[in-house]
């Protein structure tokens, strides 16, 4: 059988605006800092309307790459990378690409337990003593609040994504955290045994404490991950669970 051809997608001039302008600013021939040339001259380099241009400066915008003012005769400014439009960019991702729940947790599995092998060598006395705090939260809210044992258990994983130092990690970490919870958060709320599984993820986080403190990063790992699955497995399928138990060792 001869090849086959799959149909093509019209392109339309802002698109192409766009991709040339992301290729010069990728390639580091468009710098933080540096102007694109006026409405006018993009016009004219480009060879499109006033209409396209604009087009083209929104999209851009919009994707965290450049700073455009109505009438600046200066241009468009290119940004720094800023992580803010990684997140904005990942949560988009995340909410429409339908991925299961158990891909997004088995996801901050992953995501979680490299963080904690991190900051199992590199963390501080400081950051140990803000583990220990938001651990104190937890308990504090165990018999009455679980927005704010929630919020503790955030800090705790936030503390321990700042020890690792990776800003890719942090981000990717909060973003597949917040989605996870706003598809879990009812569940979790009404389950029979809360009580339980809130004293359960207390025990488990003061392990990983323990092990972050003797510098012991593959314990860390392993008992987060353990954790999560024990937090997380009991509200999915069974048929869904052995996505999860695979990183379990």
């Amino acid at each position: 059988m001869g090849a086959r051809f799959e149909p093509v997608r019209a392109v339309r001039a802002y698109e192409r605006v766009v991709e040339q302008v992301e290729e010069a600013i990728e390639s580091g021939a468009l710098g933080p800092g540096a102007r694109l040339p006026s409405e006018r001259e993009l016009m004219v380099q480009f060879s499109v309307g006033r209409s396209t241009v604009r087009e083209a400066l929104r999209v851009l915008q919009a994707r965290g790459l450049v700073r455009s003012r109505p009438g600046d005769p200066n241009g468009a400014e290119v940004l720094p990378f800023s992580p803010a439009a990684l997140h904005k960019s990942m949560t988009t991702l995340a909410r429409v690409a339908e991925l299961s729940l158990a891909e997004l947790v088995q996801f901050r599995m992953v995501l979680d337990s490299s963080a904690v092998l991190l900051a199992a060598r590199l963390r501080t006395e400081e950051q140990l003593a803000e583990m220990e705090a938001a651990i104190a939260g937890m308990r504090a809210a165990l018999a009455s609040d679980h927005d704010a044992f929630s919020a503790a258990d955030v800090a705790f994983h936030d503390v321990i994504v700042a020890a690792g130092g990776n800003k890719l990690i942090q981000v990717c970490t909060d973003v597949v955290r917040s989605v996870v919870l706003d598809l879990i958060a009812g569940k979790i709320a009404d389950a029979p045994d809360r009580g339980s599984l809130m004293r359960r993820s207390i025990r488990h986080h003061e392990e990983v404490l323990e092990a972050v403190r003797e510098g012991d990063g593959a314990a860390a790992a392993r008992l987060l991950r353990r954790s999560m699955y024990d937090y997380y497995a009991v509200h999915l399928p069974d048929a869904e669970r052995s996505a999860l138990r695979a990183l379990l060792e």
